[in-house]
Parts: structure tokens; C-alpha cells; sequence
């Protein structure tokens, strides 16, 4: 939705800068939703593409499809440790482990210890009271007024979600929201490092609460029990504690809810597919891969090279780090037919990599997705139309494609 004349003169100037020059790592592009030409010609230029000079280092980029699996597919080589996103350690001080972030066999130990909570059994057990919540949200929204639709569904849907998740207080659940928006915004305008770290401890002791109290009591099927009782976390350090709780918050939060958002833009820039999803609702099990495909809510990952190896006629030297650009893998044209239209019967669907892929795929995908299809069903079920009256808000990141804010408005009825 940016600006027809801005995105000229983003493509204009992805075109005319010499291909060595191309830093496809710059945030402010995501904000204003410029950034696409810049990967269309590197995927058909220079697939695999070294920046030497960026605000994050040097660093090389994995543009297509295949380049991306191959790098997913290969944790041996490709290492996960350290970082996971393009930027590096922000301080030696403050270092928070997560396994996301882990090689094996710890990262499969950890990971293992809670995928009880998003087994089949566990999901089917949710989704009643995922749509009794997603209805009560959507019948409070006013009728022919503005409103926020991050803040009072988004946001609203995926942090009630998430605070069923943790088992938290569910009068406190905006706490995650607010810890997650923390661990995912440039805060340097408006707080020092120092207090972004308080307020990161302040989260690990309030959750560090929670743990001892769970530990305490006989298992149970909510995060921080599994967590608190599982053989591979249960003696978890402090910062390691805080850094696998950020990673459910944001992981749990922060992809889902700009899908939701994500997924609006997308029925209302293409009503012909809109029509079709009314006419077949089948067609809600295509519809939602295709919305995650379409927004990819995570822009990125990285990982370090433990060796050199060779990619796409260029060779990653050992302790390089390369960035895996979903946004850019979801849109190519050789893998993916005509990747930038929204197509709600789309043949192959799940034929993206917004989850990842391989040993780090998301642990969470399937509950995102039947959040996703629980609220789409209930919102088609409800509103006719829903107009955006203003351009989103997009959060200023490489990392996460997300939304702080998009005002719309439900027609009333005639």
C-alpha cells in the first residue's frame, strides 16, 4: 500500500545502485514497505549476495528459495549460535540463550520439552476457547467509527492466546505485550540500554515467580510448568530462562498478530479473492498459508558459518554470517507462481518458508495457523466489509514485518 510514487523511486533506486553497493538490511525500507524491488534484482542478478558495509557488518544474503532451503536444510555447516537475526551481540553483559538460537543436540532437547503444548491433542483442546474469545473481541468493536484494528484485535487475540499459553495472569496479559513490543523495537530514542535491561529483568523475575510456583505443584500443560519440570530446562540459569520466555512471547505474539493485520491488507487490495473465500469457504485451508506466505511476518534469519561452503558459485567463509530473506523467498518467481499476487486457492500453499524450515522449523506453526483461520472465519461470519482509512503504521525492522498500528472502519448496515 506505500505510495505509488514512492515505490518508483524505491525501484529507480534499486536499479541505478551498483549491485556491490545493495544493503538490503536498511529499516527504514520495511517501514514504508519499499524494500521489494531491491530483492527482486538481486534474485535475478546475484541470488546469493555479499554486502561488505551495512549498519550490521558485513554480511551475505540468501535471496531465492532453494538458496534458503539449502542453508535451513544444513545446520551442520550453518550454525544458529549466538544470533539469529542480522544483528550481533548487542552486550557481553546481558546475554540471553534461547533455543532458537542452539545447535544440537541442546536446542532438540529444549525444544522437545514444549512441543506438548501444540500437539494435535493440545489444539483441539484450545480451539473452543480460541473462537468463544475471537467472538467477544470482534462483537465489542465499534460500528462505524474508526478504531485501531492492531490494538483492539491483533494485538487483543494473540495476547489472550498467549497468556493461555503461559497459564498468566490474564488480567496482566498487555505485560506481554509490552515485553514483546520491547524486545522487538529500536527503544534508543526513548530509553537507554540500562533501561532496557531493567526491564527485561524486571520480566525475568516476574516470570522466575511464576516458575518456582509451578515447580512447586505437579506438572501441567501450560509453558512455564512444561519448562519448570522438563529434564532439559528445569536447572536453566536465570538469563537462559528469560531468554526462552522472550522467545515464546515474541514467537507466540508477534508473527501471528501482524498476520491478522497482514491478512486485512491483504482481502481488502483483492476483493475478487475475498469473494471466492465467501463463495467456498474450502477454501479457508488454502487462504491461510497463503496469508502467512504473503505477509511473511518474520523478514529474516541468520546463521554463522562453521566452515566455508559453497552457495550459489560464491563461497561462505567460516565465520561469516548469512541472512535468510523469507520476504524474498516468498516472492520467487521461479518457485512460486506469480508470487506477488494473494491468491486464495493457490495449488501449493504451503510452499513458503515463514516458518523456517528443518530443525528450526516453528515449533508453533500449527496453532498460528488455526488462530488464524478461528478469527478469519469469525470475522467473515460477521463484517461484510472492513475499510482501512489509513495507511498502516509498519514497524521500523529488518527482522519482523509488523504493524504498531492500522485505523479501519465497520460500515454500519444498511
Amino acid at each position: 500500500m506505500a505510495d505509488d510514487a514512492i515505490f518508483d523511486a524505491a525501484r529507480a533506486e534499486a536499479y541505478s545502485t551498483p549491485l556491490d553497493k545493495i544493503d538490503v538490511s536498511v529499516n527504514s525500507r520495511f517501514e514504508t514497505n519499499t524494500f521489494w524491488p531491491f530483492f527482486e534484482r538481486l534474485r535475478r542478478e546475484d541470488p546469493v549476495h555479499f554486502t561488505a558495509e551495512s549498519e550490521y557488518g558485513p554480511y551475505w544474503s540468501a535471496t531465492t528459495f532453494n538458496d534458503i532451503m539449502t542453508v535451513e536444510t544444513n545446520h551442520a555447516v550453518f550454525s544458529s549460535e549466538g544470533s539469529i537475526s542480522i544483528f550481533d551481540r548487542q552486550s557481553d553483559d546481558f546475554v540471553t540463550p534461547m533455543f532458537i538460537a542452539m545447535d544440537p543436540p541442546k536446542h532438540d532437547a529444549q525444544r522437545k520439552t514444549i512441543a506438548p503444548i501444540v500437539s494435535s491433542d493440545s489444539l483441539t483442546n484450545m480451539a473452543p476457547l480460541i473462537r468463544e474469545r475471537a467472538g467477544k473481541i470482534l462483537d465489542e468493536l465499534p460500528i462505524g467509527e474508526p478504531f485501531d484494528w492492531v490494538d483492539r484485535v491483533s494485538v487483543e487475540l494473540t495476547t489472550q492466546m498467549l497468556a493461555t499459553l503461559f497459564d498468566f495472569p490474564f488480567e496482566e496479559r498487555r505485560k506481554l505485550t509490552y515485553w514483546s513490543d520491547l524486545a522487538t523495537t529500536d527503544t534508543s530514542d526513548t530509553m537507554t540500554m540500562d533501561e532496557v535491561k531493567a526491564e527485561m529483568m524486571a520480566c525475568a523475575f516476574y516470570f522466575k515467580n511464576l516458575w518456582d510456583q509451578r515447580a512447586a505443584l505437579p506438572p501441567a500443560n501450560d509453558l512455564i510448568s512444561l519448562l519448570a519440570h522438563g529434564e532439559a530446562t528445569k536447572d536453566m540459569p536465570l538469563m537462559e530462562f528469560l531468554g526462552n520466555i522472550m522467545l515464546l512471547i515474541v514467537g507466540g505474539n508477534d508473527t501471528t498478530r501482524n498476520t491478522i493485520t497482514g491478512g486485512l491488507i491483504a482481502l481488502t487490495q483483492n476483493p475478487d479473492q475475498l469473494a471466492k473465500v465467501r463463495a467456498n469457504p474450502a477454501l479457508f485451508d488454502s487462504m491461510i498459508p497463503e496469508m502467512i506466505r504473503w505477509q511473511t511476518p518474520v523478514a529474516h534469519m541468520r546463521r554463522t558459518a562453521k566452515a566455508d561452503f559453497e552457495l550459489g558459485g560464491k563461497t561462505i567463509k567460516a565465520g561469516e554470517k548469512i541472512v535468510m530473506w523469507y520476504v524474498s523467498g516468498n516472492r520467487d518467481e521461479t518457485v512460486i507462481e506469480r508470487p506477488d499476487a494473494f491468491i486464495v486457492d493457490r495449488e501449493r500453499p504451503r510452499q513458503h518458508v515463514s516458518f523456517g524450515f528443518g530443525i528450526h522449523r516453528c515449533v508453533g506453526m500449527r496453532l498460528a495457523e488455526m488462530q488464524l483461520r478461528i478469527v478469519w472465519e469469525e470475522i467473515l461470519k460477521r463484517f461484510p466489509t472492513i475499510e482501512i482509512v489509513e495507511e498502516p503504521v509498519r514497524l521500523k525492522s529488518c527482522f519482523l514485518r509488523a504493524y504498531r498500528k492500522m485505523m479501519v472502519r465497520i460500515p454500519a448496515r444498511a
